[in-house]
């Protein structure tokens, strides 16, 4: 796959049931993080507010969050089912996604970033 241009081109590239579950976890970072800006970052799908704010993709079989590792951190004890790394989360395809979490970890997130913005003024 190349890397796409923007995020539309990056979901048009999966099959229907995924693309779906891609747009529904961009509104949801939409909706929790208002004025977050859409980049391609490391050749996946970035949300910036004040810096970096996650990630996401999608892969053979499942979908990662990149929510840094601060956000796993934070959120380790509710995200104990899934597969974990320093600052991913893989949640397997075929499963309903946790978007309530995902959406406490965005705005978990966006008051890092708000702060990490305050402190270098």
């Amino acid at each position: 796959m190349k890397q796409a241009e923007n995020i539309d081109s990056f979901i048009a590239e999966f099959p229907p049931e995924v693309q779906a579950v891609l747009q529904e976890f961009r509104a949801l970072v939409h909706r929790e993080a208002p004025g977050c800006t859409e980049d391609i970052k490391y050749a996946i799908p970035t949300f910036v507010l004040n810096g970096n704010l996650v990630h996401f993709s999608a892969y053979k079989s499942h979908i990662g969050f990149y929510p840094g590792a601060s956000g796993i951190a934070h959120f380790a004890d509710r995200l104990q089912q899934y597969k974990l790394s320093k600052g991913t989360v893989q949640f397997p395809l075929g499963q309903p996604l946790p978007f309530d979490l995902i959406a406490e970890i965005v705005r978990f997130r966006v008051g890092e970033n708000l702060v990490m913005k305050t402190k270098k003024k």
